[in-house]
């Protein structure tokens, strides 16, 4: 079965560095198949069997103890990752400024009531909405001078996650869909 697995805040910065060259020999030394890699960010595309559970357990404990990388992965079936795509609530953003336009993958389902304490501490002109275990996020200002933060989102909905921009996320889903 296909899968998308992204890892969390590598290669910003100093801290967390890994090769896409290294990360798809980790990957391929596990067993798994068509292994691709998309950008530095740590996305990958891969066949294995398995639950996406015990292959985000598997990779981070590979990569830990590979590298020394503690790090979390996000593991999902090119089919969820497909589902992602398709419950986007902002279709007109993801159209016209998909680089503003963030899918934050978390590791858990996203509580209702947490995505709108969240909306509510935002002091900015951003908005956020979920389904599943996916936030989605505009970011009209652009993201960089945004106070909307990582820490401050995976705070107010209570779960880790890694986000991409739209334009990452429908390449990793072309990759999924066309290779396998």
């Amino acid at each position: 079965m296909k899968h998308i697995a992204l890892l969390r805040a590598v290669n910003l910065g100093p801290h967390n560095k890994i090769s896409m060259a290294d990360l798809k020999a980790l990957i391929v030394g596990l067993g798994f198949e068509d292994v691709q890699t998309l950008l530095q960010s740590g996305n990958v595309v891969f066949e294995a069997s398995g639950k996406a559970t015990a292959l985000e357990q598997a990779l981070e404990r590979a990569a830990a103890k590979q590298f020394g990388l503690e790090t979390d992965f996000f593991v999902r079936t090119a089919q969820e990752w497909q589902s992602v795509i398709d419950a986007n609530p902002f279709p007109h953003e993801a159209k016209d400024d998909a680089s503003h336009l963030l899918a934050v993958i978390t590791k858990d389902a996203v509580d209702p009531a947490k995505v709108t304490m969240l909306q509510n501490a935002i002091v900015g002109r951003e908005v956020v909405r979920a389904k599943g275990r996916c936030a989605y996020i505009v970011y009209p200002d652009g993201i960089g001078r945004s106070k909307l933060t990582s820490a401050i989102i995976e705070k107010k909905l209570g779960t880790r996650g890694t986000a991409r921009n739209w334009n990452t996320v429908l390449k990793l889903g072309t990759l999924a869909v066309g290779s396998g």
